[in-house]
């Protein structure tokens, strides 16, 4: 199955949950999101999803200095962003649980 449109539209829930676990740069946010299995999440879909939310009020940034490399620009949750993280994870909850309701009905 073609999980693109699928990883679209769970996108925010999932980078939320990751930031909400701890904060991270980009590329960290991306490696963490394969990690915990959507290996074909797209680094310039994970950037632009954290230029959103920031700009939406859901993510704070701050700026970390690095000995190997450039400055990072690291992610964290606001009081907006945890609750926009609870409301999409419940529309979650509830909408897999319909699909596999469905699903398991199909094999009957």
């Amino acid at each position: 199955m073609d999980t693109t449109q699928l990883l679209k539209g769970v996108l925010d829930l999932a980078v939320l949950a990751v930031v909400d676990e701890e904060d991270g740069y980009g590329y960290d946010v991306v490696r963490r999101l394969r990690a915990g299995g959507l290996d074909d999440v797209g680094d310039a879909s994970v950037y632009g999803t954290l230029r959103r939310l920031y700009a939406a009020g859901a993510l704070t940034s701050y700026v970390v200095a690095s000995e190997s490399g450039p400055h990072r620009k690291y992610y964290g949750m606001t009081p907006l962003g945890r609750a926009q993280l609870k409301s999409q994870r419940d529309d979650w909850v509830h909408f897999s649980a319909t699909v596999t309701h469905l699903l398991e009905g199909a094999h009957t």
